[in-house]
């Protein structure tokens, strides 16, 4: 199965590069969706979390955790932020290289396996299990504009973003880059094209 890491900041038109080739047949895995698995009550991290970040997370009832309350005092400062990796960051790292190294990372037809990548710098040295590294970039400009037009705050966009790598350090790590700076339909577009070049050449390994 062809692997690869899909990587681009907020609003850069991740997400519709991730579902155009999910449309296209990949298989997507979203570590973003790992990360909410990983926090499903009653989990080992969950545990810790709710340690760390004050027991009142948790419903006394179902155990589920307050995502939004943990969000409040998670990202109130870089050091709560870093705290909350150090719990949960292993145990996402090690779906990851679980899915990647076995059977998981296909739904028994799918020869392409896109996993969506929130934060390409946390996982560089996992780079050798997959064939490809594409990122999407797009004007700085032009993304806080699209995510104030989808209703976010220009203040939580300004935070998320600063959290993220530049532009500058995907393109330095990326085989592939796909630029958004047009319509939504470029974008598109753009991976049909790669899509249909890998098809061509049968989904070749790439040499790293």
């Amino acid at each position: 199965m062809y692997k690869l890491f899909l990587a681009g900041g907020i609003a850069s038109g991740k997400s519709t590069v991730a579902r155009t080739m999910q449309r296209l047949g990949a298989w997507r895995y979203d570590l973003d969706r790992v990360s909410r698995e990983v926090l499903a009550a009653g989990s080992p991290v969950v545990a810790r979390v709710a340690e760390a970040f004050g027991a009142d997370l948790l419903d006394p009832q179902t155990g589920e955790l307050n995502r939004h309350l943990l969000a409040e005092r998670a990202f109130q400062s870089e050091e709560t932020t870093r705290l909350l990796e150090r719990i949960e960051t292993p145990a996402i790292r090690e779906a990851l290289v679980r899915t990647l190294a076995g059977d998981e990372c296909t739904d028994g037809v799918s020869r392409v396996c896109v996993v969506e990548v929130p934060l390409l710098d946390r996982v560089t040295d996992l780079v050798p299990l997959v064939d490809e590294v594409v990122c999407v970039v797009a004007p700085l400009e032009l993304r806080r504009e699209r995510a104030i037009g989808r209703g976010m705050d220009a203040s939580d966009f300004e935070a998320r973003r600063a959290k993220q790598p530049t532009d500058e350090f995907l393109l330095a790590h990326a085989d592939t880059v796909f630029h958004n700076a047009g319509t939504e339909g470029e974008l598109v577009s753009q991976v049909e094209a790669w899509w249909a070049g890998h098809e061509a050449r049968g989904w070749e390994a790439r040499e790293r």
